[in-house]
């Protein structure tokens, strides 16, 4: 598998997310045994935190990729949410042959090429060093504004 494939970049992205979630876990823990630790929470938190929603980012590009039904592509979303479940989700893309194939870079004879999302989405990955800028610059511009909410936990007291 190519990490320069939809599949090979979507498992990356779902095991890093994964990973971080197993860090952010393991801090909370040593913060409940030793208060001096708290420190790790907010650096294991920054990292979930990025990686989360590069998560949902790629899923998303996947999904338009792959051509999952809306559905399918909210609830890939959403697992980011929930420990550890990038992966098994990943692992049930993968055995369903919702991952395989390159990026459509080429107008094919399927109507949706037609459409307007499909022409931009082609651009876009014919462009990836545009298409990461602007990725990133999005990523960034949602965690900064989520680091000035605060912890999810503070959002609805």
């Amino acid at each position: 598998m190519k990490t320069s494939s939809p599949a090979g970049l979507f498992r990356i992205v779902a095991t890093a997310e994964a990973i971080t979630w197993a860090l952010l876990i393991s801090s909370l823990i040593a913060r409940a045994i030793d208060s001096s630790l708290a420190g790790l929470v907010s650096i294991s938190g920054a990292m979930h935190g990025f990686t989360f929603l590069s998560y949902g980012a790629m899923a998303l590009v996947v999904a338009i990729n792959q051509r999952w039904p809306i559905p399918r592509a909210g609830f890939g979303v959403f697992l980011a949410i929930v420990p550890f479940a990038t992966i098994p989700f990943e692992s049930w893309l993968r055995k369903r042959d919702q991952l395989e194939g390159p990026w459509r870079k080429e107008i094919s004879d399927n109507p949706r090429d037609k459409t307007l999302i499909d022409r931009m989405f082609r651009w876009a990955i014919s462009h990836p060093i545009l298409m990461l800028v602007a990725v990133l610059l999005v990523i960034i511009i949602v965690f900064n504004v989520l680091l000035i909410l605060g912890p999810p936990t503070t959002w609805f007291g």
